[in-house]
């Protein structure tokens, strides 16, 4: 792609009483350019009564903003403006809260896309952080993630070539067999494979034997000279049993200076949660239905279950919606010349994408081929401006929003409305399509990040307020899910939302799944509401997260700063009592994507980080260690 013709480069300044951006756009074209704005998205964003110096803003929805020089301004080639912005959000902290994805729009209806420099820091010192892991010690030669609850491993033999099926394969064990031999293919192409189902010269016969006597996701394996033996409690368990084989090989074929296929020895291994997940917002940056099908293949080597797949948000509606075809051809894009502006770094150019609702079927089956269990997430009441965008008539046409109501991310008025019908005629079209494209037991409602004050601008709220004795938007809010928490349970199905479900009088615990992430601690407080829990706390598990304060280290840093060793040692389980450990059902990554612009920046963000989570759901915390996961990890495969 050739460099663009314009180019804009941006510092950070702080002074006495002051902070903000300097930025300077260059015309590096052969032509003088006038009758222009320059747009750009950024995280970090201006406040009612800041200043602009040399300029003005002209527009700004969340992070998206507008800028015009001073009238009659002409750009000749090889020039600059300079514009000072005073007065945002935040402190900068890292590269990437500077200005992303800018653009020019011209007077005539046109525009340009502008080269975006990193975001210079003025001042300090422009550090990158050094590594993350140490260099780490295996244990027992073994190269694997999670590590096993019981391991004894001796010696070192050379390296079969393969584990072939040993006679008396059943077609179900061949199938398995077949499946991850498949699994480890994809994940390292240039690997021998594993398995096989003919015998192999240089290789062991594979026993596998069903073991009732074995938890039910268990195995148990033995290593002899002359053989392998797998038993397993069920088809799960034999699936773990062989992905354990599998990541074996493959370290001892990959570094055999510190990983060795042993001579002898024994796993008897089982998790210690049944929620082993990771969430991937693909609404904020769209990914590819190659990338995610990657990603479930990663999680299974992982021995993770679950994917929780965020598939709206105000960004973009992804998820194909027959009843509502206006999701797509308008949720599904930004651009300077579509319905919703550019953001979180995306150009001018229309950047758009969908999952049709054949691929969500091909890639629910692919990942329940190698146990992995889809859950989609419909983020509502909040977090639905590309909903609202698409689907105006789902406002109330009387509501006042010259006092817009304002979450935390900028979007106003963003919110489906509860004292609408057609909100809940919305949600039982939309929900009998998931639920027929998702056999997951859980659909995820969001329920996040409500505005303090949403609705009560509304007439129709208003009405259901007092129809209702609801006091106010907590309260709504809770009305609205719990109607659409008896939707699911008419399909059979269960709620799982993030923890703010809970206000208001929350939705109704029984049955219900809330993800604990706003603090450590409201894990068990919402165990001791009734409700089932997953942990996946910002401080620990959001892989968006900045892994170090230095300047180059990219990431969000609301949560502070989580680096490999803090999510490795966090204890999901230390603040539930005995009392309420048994509502504690697993731990989850997330992986928001504002400022994951790149595969690049996703591995660098989401490894290790993604491993000690899944070593966290896997393994009890007795058998953890730090030294040897930074040695195994390093042989994981990435995106």
């Amino acid at each position: 792609m050739p460099t663009a013709p314009y180019r804009l480069e941006s510092v950070w300044f702080e002074a006495t009483d002051d902070y903000g951006f300097d930025l300077t756009l260059f015309n590096l074209s052969d032509k003088p350019i006038s009758g222009f704005r320059l747009a750009y998205s950024a995280l970090t964003r201006t406040v009612p009564g800041h200043r602009v110096e040399n300029g003005e803003q002209t527009k700004k929805l969340a992070n998206y903003h507008e800028f015009a020089p001073p009238e009659g301004l002409t750009l000749v080639p090889g020039e600059s403006w300079n514009l000072r912005i005073t007065g945002l959000t935040r402190h900068a902290q890292h590269v990437n809260d500077g200005p992303g994805g800018a653009h020019l729009l011209f007077d005539d209806g046109s525009s340009a896309e502008v080269e975006c420099a990193d975001l210079i820091l003025s001042g300090g010192l422009s550090t990158r952080a050094e590594p993350l892991l140490p260099q780490g010690t295996p244990q027992m030669g073994a190269a694997l993630v999670p590590w096993p609850n019981e391991i004894a491993l001796e010696g070192k033999a050379k390296t079969p070539v393969a584990l072939f099926a040993a006679n008396g394969a059943t077609r179900e064990d061949m199938a398995a067999i077949s499946a991850v031999t498949s699994l480890a293919k994809r994940v390292f192409p240039l690997d021998t494979q594993p398995f096989a189902l003919v015998r192999a010269p240089s290789g062991l016969p594979l026993h596998l034997e069903a073991d009732s006597g074995l938890a039910a996701v268990g195995y148990r394996i033995a290593i002899e000279k002359d053989k392998v033996t797998l038993a397993y409690g069920d088809a799960q368990g034999r699936h773990y049993g062989l992905v354990t084989l599998a990541q074996l090989l493959h370290g001892a074929r990959d570094d055999d200076d510190g990983f060795v296929w042993p001579e002898t020895g024994t796993i008897v291994d089982a998790p210690r949660y049944e929620w082993r997940g990771s969430h991937l917002d693909v609404s904020r940056q769209f990914y590819s239905i190659e990338s995610v099908t990657r990603f479930v293949d990663l999680l299974a080597w992982h021995k993770m279950n679950i994917f929780h797949w965020h598939l709206t948000d105000d960004e973009a509606w992804r998820l194909e919606i027959k009843a509502y075809p206006e999701l797509i051809e308008t949720g599904s894009k930004r651009g300077a010349h579509e319905k919703m502006v550019p953001q979180q770094g995306s150009p001018a150019t229309t950047y758009e994408g969908h999952y049709t609702q054949d691929q969500v079927r091909a890639l629910v089956a692919h990942a329940a081929a190698i146990h992995v269990d889809v859950v989609p997430e419909i983020d509502i009441p909040g977090h639905c401006n590309a909903v609202l965008y698409s689907l105006p008539h789902l406002r109330d046409p009387e509501e006042d929003t010259s006092e817009a109501y304002l979450p935390v991310q900028g979007y106003p008025n963003n919110a489906l409305n509860p004292g609408m019908e057609e909100t809940y005629e919305f949600l039982e079209k939309v929900l009998a399509e998931v639920v027929d494209l998702f056999p997951s037991h859980y659909i995820h409602l969001g329920g996040d990040e409500v505005a303090e004050g949403a609705w009560l601008q509304s007439p129709r709220a208003r009405g259901l307020m007092q129809r209702e004795g609801l006091p106010g938007t907590p309260e709504l809010q809770a009305y609205l899910l719990n109607r659409a928490q008896e939707i699911l349970k008419k399909h059979g199905r269960a709620l799982a939302g993030w923890d703010e479900m809970s206000h208001g009088g929350g939705v109704n615990p029984e049955g219900a799944l809330m993800m604990a992430w706003q603090k450590g601690e409201v894990g068990p407080a919402l165990a001791g509401m009734g409700y089932d829990v997953i942990m996946t706390p910002g401080e620990a598990y959001y892989l968006d997260m900045a892994q170090a304060d230095d300047w180059q280290e990219s990431g969000a840093s609301w949560a502070g700063t989580v680096p490999p060793h803090t999510t490795y040692h966090f204890e999901a389980a230390a603040d539930f009592g005995p009392e309420l450990i048994g509502k504690l059902k697993g731990v989850q990554a997330c992986i928001w994507s504002e400022s994951i612009r790149s595969r690049d920046r996703f591995n660098r963000t989401v490894f290790p980080r993604l491993s000690a989570i899944a070593e966290a759901g896997w393994t009890q915390s007795a058998a953890k260690d730090w030294q040897r996961f930074s040695a195994n990890t390093r042989l994981m495969p990435a995106l």
